[in-house]
């Protein structure tokens, strides 16, 4: 039968009263003994400090003699007891005697006593030199470059395949997802398209005609405008601030939802993140990036032919006559086939960004701005890659 024995005003039964520590003290010739009995444990220990410390201010010895025989059990609280005490008296010059520990006594009290006087480590480390500081800042960006490419390519992999609705299971796309993401990030687009892109055009023509009027080449602004704007500008422009409007919205969405673990939850109920919040954006991407960079374009141009009728006197007859001297299809689609291209990367690179988003707001920030600052580097490498292309195969 199981006996609970009642406790007094402190929550001790008195069971447990029988076997708490004690120390019984005694001095007899230059030697001061301590009996240590009970049981010296962590619960305990507490109940004794106050004597333990008034017997390491007791001095006038010349030998701590301290028997262990009679302890029942001890613990790591227990052993630090006992050390406190060794070491007082050791600071002294006092020589201590340890007798009738048991095996297990003894290990926990070395262990106690090395722990307890380890030198602190002298201060934190040196940083290196600046070298391996920038070496190891350059071999993190490679791990975090592969890292970030195979999640581009199985989001890219993912978003191709269609739109995986269900995990396991082909599903229909969702064409009314689509077309709402093409009237937020589109048709919501146009207005700081067409605005920014005709300043853009007209300050080309500006610049164009100030310096070609020493030569006394005004009309060859046309041409600068038309092949600047169609090949390169134009999609350009468009796709950076893409980058800076759509690309940071998708991070903060998917983002915003990993941080409620609305993400986690698609996947519990069978869906897959990829295709419910990915493909719509990513297809609504492509189709609205080469639209804007159409609109992008002619805004440019009229941009351009004010500037031109303004600063160098070409009415805009002239300008558009000449227009379609300087510039042939080629011109236009060199421009117009880079646009799907960079929406992969915006669309792609925002979502990565967005799925890399932790539990904090701070983290929400970070990856909002890493996507569009990535977004934007990656795609004026692109539009420098196809330059080359171009002027490798003569386009």
């Amino acid at each position: 039968m199981l006996t609970i024995g009642k406790r007094d005003a402190s929550g001790t039964t008195a069971s447990e009263a029988d076997h708490q520590p004690r120390v019984a003290v005694g001095e007899e010739g230059g030697v001061l003994g301590c009996a240590f009995s009970g049981i010296w444990t962590t619960r305990t220990v507490a109940l004794i400090d106050a004597d333990m410390r008034k017997i390491e201010k007791r001095s006038g010895f010349k030998t701590l003699a301290l028997d262990l025989s009679k302890i029942e059990k001890i613990d790591t609280a227990g052993a630090w007891l006992i050390d406190r005490l060794v070491s007082a008296f050791e600071k002294k010059n006092v020589e201590v005697r340890l007798q009738g520990q048991s095996e297990i006594a003894a290990i926990l009290l070395d262990a106690v006593g090395e722990a307890v006087r380890r030198e602190p480590e002298s201060g934190p480390a040196r940083p290196p030199n600046i070298v391996i500081r920038a070496l190891e800042a350059v071999g993190r960006r490679v791990y975090e470059m592969r890292d970030d490419f195979f999640a581009s390519m199985n989001i890219l992999g993912a978003t191709i395949r269609g739109a995986q609705m269900k995990l396991g299971r082909g599903h229909a796309v969702n064409p009314a997802a689509i077309f709402n993401q093409i009237d937020r990030m589109g048709v919501g687009a146009i207005p700081v398209v067409v605005l920014m892109s005709a300043i853009v055009g007209a300050i080309v023509a500006q610049q164009g005609a100030y310096q070609l009027s020493y030569f006394g080449a005004d009309i060859f602004v046309v041409d600068l405008v038309g092949v600047l704007i169609l090949r390169e500008l134009g999609v350009l422009m468009t796709a950076i601030m893409i980058a800076g409007r759509s690309g940071s919205a998708i991070t903060a969405e998917i983002g915003s939802m990993k941080m409620r673990e609305e993400v986690d939850a698609l996947k519990v109920i069978g869906l897959n993140p990829i295709g419910v919040l990915v493909f719509p954006r990513l297809v609504a991407l492509v189709i609205a990036l080469p639209c804007l960079t159409i609109i992008a374009n002619f805004a440019a141009l009229g941009g351009g032919i004010v500037a031109a009728w303004l600063y160098s006197d070409i009415p805009p007859a002239a300008f558009i006559d000449r227009l379609r001297v300087a510039i042939d299809l080629s011109t236009i689609f060199a421009g117009l086939i880079k646009a799907p291209f960079m929406a992969m990367i915006i669309g792609t690179i925002a979502s990565v960004e967005g799925m890399k988003v932790g539990g904090s707001a701070e983290s929400l920030g970070q990856h909002v701005t890493a996507s569009v600052v990535k977004s934007i580097f990656v795609v004026i490498i692109l539009d420098g890659l196809f330059a080359m292309f171009y002027a490798a195969i003569e386009f």
